[in-house]
């Protein structure tokens, strides 16, 4: 989602727009203007706009649904393939969950009915015929969008709607796996047929699927290994620091010197100032030299959390900031550890591992 532009908040939540979209938007225009000239294009471009103005609609849906429950939605995103809605949380009550995802699709068949009764006759089902209306190729993709969004598989609301039925009957983790699992078969299927037919479109969609599937089951996973952890259970206390007056040549030596990729810059009272990554040090050596401070290039916007905090606050905070990595502070506020996201996957590799889950790792409470 790193290439998106931010088009206005409504709601509190951002709506932002893929660049592959406008670029999307710009093919279909190119495509019926080489038909049919310039009202063809107009004709097939508002069209398009129209179509996601009602996709937008839908992720609404889920907006207001989620914030029933409490649950904030920081932005959607529109992609060539519909719309992301980014849910700041999923409630694993399966009832919640199933509100949801169902409050998407809901809203696609109430544009649909208010198009029918509208027209006030039964649409022609010729959507690719230059003579149906406007409006009567808005039913139909409204109705296909209802039915393609309840396919079983992760991110499509089918996938929730699927995963939260599970749930109720055998655990959130549980329901999560298998539908995470039909969601991968879907998308292997949905590629097979888009290799077999041609259609590039149709490869896309199942990778997009395919991936959405894989994370859905990864952050779940995530949730349930850390639940009954502490902060200090999972971080890394064994690591090279620098200095408010350090230079990125330090950065440098210390980079080739260790493993690490992201190194805690810290004030004389062991308060954490920022995180300098690897990316970053690469990029402020090629831009401004070995000299550079590294004041002015780290991460300033990485949060601590007290070595006695759940484990979940840490991994929340980096999974919403998309941060390198989360401080750990002691009482006194120093820093004592860094959590990175490449250090929780070996803690779940480890404990995955063990048949008595974390033998080893001390527990809260």
């Amino acid at each position: 989602m790193g290439w998106s532009l931010p088009l206005g908040t409504v709601m509190g939540t951002v709506i932002r727009v893929h660049v592959t979209f406008l670029l999307f938007l710009l093919w279909i225009g190119a495509a019926a203007y080489a038909r049919g000239g310039q009202g063809a294009a107009l004709q097939s471009t508002v069209y398009i706009v129209l179509l996601f103005l009602c996709v937008l609609l839908h992720e609404f849906g889920h907006v207001a649904a989620a914030r029933r429950y409490g649950v904030q939605t920081p932005d959607i995103t529109l992609l060539p393939i519909g719309g992301v809605a980014r849910l700041e949380r999923i409630p694993e009550d399966p009832r919640q969950e199933l509100v949801i995802a169902l409050a998407g699709p809901a809203v696609n068949l109430v544009i649909a009915a208010l198009l029918f009764l509208a027209l006030g006759a039964v649409p022609s089902a010729e959507v690719e015929n230059p003579g149906v209306s406007l409006f009567e190729r808005l039913l139909w993709v409204n109705l296909f969008l209802v039915g393609f969004n309840l396919i079983p598989a992760f991110p499509m609301d089918g996938g929730r709607v699927l995963r939260a039925i599970l749930a109720a009957r055998l655990g959130y983790a549980r329901g999560t796996q298998i539908a995470s699992g039909v969601g991968q078969a879907v998308a292997f299927a949905l590629g097979l047929l888009g290799l077999v037919g041609g259609n590039p479109l149709l490869i896309f969609i199942a990778l997009f699927v395919y991936l959405g599937a894989a994370s859905e089951a990864h952050a779940v996973q995530m949730r349930q290994v850390s639940r009954g952890l502490l902060a200090g259970d999972a971080m890394i206390t064994r690591y090279e620091s620098l200095g408010p007056a350090a230079r990125v040549e330090d950065a440098v030596q210390g980079l080739i010197a260790t493993t690490q990729h992201e190194f805690p810059v810290v004030d004389g009272a062991g308060r954490l100032r920022g995180v300098l990554t690897r990316d970053d040090m690469i990029r402020a050596l090629r831009d401004r030299g070995p000299d550079a401070p590294v004041l002015e290039v780290m991460r300033s916007d990485i949060p601590s959390v007290r070595d006695r905090q759940p484990l979940e606050d840490a991994l929340r905070l980096m999974q919403e900031g998309r941060l390198p990595a989360v401080g750990v502070t002691d009482a006194f506020g120093r820093l004592v550890g860094l959590i990175t996201p490449e250090n929780v996957g070996e803690m779940m590799m480890i404990l995955a591992a063990r048949p008595e889950g974390r033998t080893g790792l001390r527990r809260s409470g």
